[in-house]
């Protein structure tokens, strides 16, 4: 009974994910000493959950069968949005952020809806939507960074405050991407709406006959993914003290791809918030750990690509064998 229970564990594709990240770990450990450092990992930590915010709520979006391609966009056009009315138009910082994240939740609206009530796939609808957004953040800023943001120092230091715990800087970002993975497993794995995003991915036809409601489901993870965006585009322009209407270019591709990494099926119905944490990981530790041991910055795509390629041949051969047992 126990080595078939283990048997079941094995065959989970975040469990063969943690693997490979324990084997990257060891071999960045060995390419440099320091790697483990305090000060890098630190470093790590501190930009860890910017684009691990988004892929939490990717995770649910992925788990209901749909992606969204715009939240690198929404990444950047909120904190740009929040700065330019506050230094241009004199409006209050308060209200600032609250416009900005009704254009995250209007973004996300619209993507909901065009997917569920016109049929159009989630992969053209998003894709539209990321030239739409990136293109106002662009225009709005004629393509130059706003270099400050005024914002209340309170505000400020419950966002991106930072303190030592031990050797440690833990910026305030990463108690809120705790945050973040507690609601998510709760919604996820404990909650009816987890039942319902699953079902929706699985067999949408059949979860609607059940009486689950596929579409608003399906909206307010649009909705929640976009937020989710703003929220973390907040945290990096706080954190740097600029709004770039390029920041998180090419930040869809990544977050996807840490949340198939670590096991959620592409196409909806299964999803694993511990097999995204792994992801996040991964990815944040070979973008660090290729800099630490000497490789160029410019191959990380390679390496990503790789481990991409790697990961997915294992699943499907996983998949392949569990299915003929």
């Amino acid at each position: 009974m126990k080595s078939s229970r283990w048997a079941k564990v094995l065959r989970l594709p975040e469990v063969s994910s943690f693997g490979i990240l324990c084997l990257v770990v060891v071999a960045f450990v060995l390419g440099n000493r320091d790697f483990l450092s305090p000060l890098n990992i630190s470093n790590m930590l501190a930009f860890l959950p910017e684009l691990g915010i988004i892929a939490l709520a990717m995770t649910l979006l992925l788990t209901a069968g749909e992606f969204d391609l715009s939240v690198g966009a929404v990444f950047a056009l909120c904190p740009v949005t929040m700065a330019l009315l506050v230094q241009n138009a004199g409006m209050s910082f308060t209200l600032a952020l609250l416009i900005g994240f009704l254009i995250a939740v209007a973004v996300g609206l619209i993507n909901g809806l065009l997917v569920t009530k016109i049929g159009i796939s989630s992969f053209l609808v998003t894709l539209s939507m990321l030239f739409v957004v990136r293109g106002v953040a662009l225009y709005a800023t004629q393509g130059f960074p706003l270099k400050s943001l005024e914002v209340d120092n309170a505000f400020v230091n419950l966002l991106v405050g930072n303190a030592y715990i031990g050797p440690f800087r833990i910026y305030a970002s990463f108690w809120w991407f705790i945050a973040f993975v507690a609601l998510a497993i709760y919604v996820l794995d404990y909650s009816k709406a987890g039942n319902w995003i699953s079902a929706v991915g699985s067999n949408r036809d059949a979860a609607v006959a059940r009486g689950v409601p596929a579409d608003r489901v399906k909206i307010w993870l649009f909705v929640i993914t976009s937020v989710a965006a703003g929220f973390a585009g907040l945290i990096s322009a706080l954190r740097i003290s600029s709004a770039s209407p390029v920041a998180g270019t090419n930040y869809e591709l990544e977050v996807i791809a840490m949340v198939v990494v670590g096991g959620t099926a592409l196409m909806g119905g299964r999803g694993t918030i511990f097999g995204t944490l792994v992801g996040i990981f991964m990815l944040r530790i070979i973008r660090n750990g290729i800099v630490m041991v000497g490789v160029p910055g410019l191959a990380y795509n390679i390496f990503v690509g790789a481990i991409i390629l790697v990961m997915l041949v294992m699943h499907a051969l996983m998949q392949r064998r569990h299915g003929r047992a």
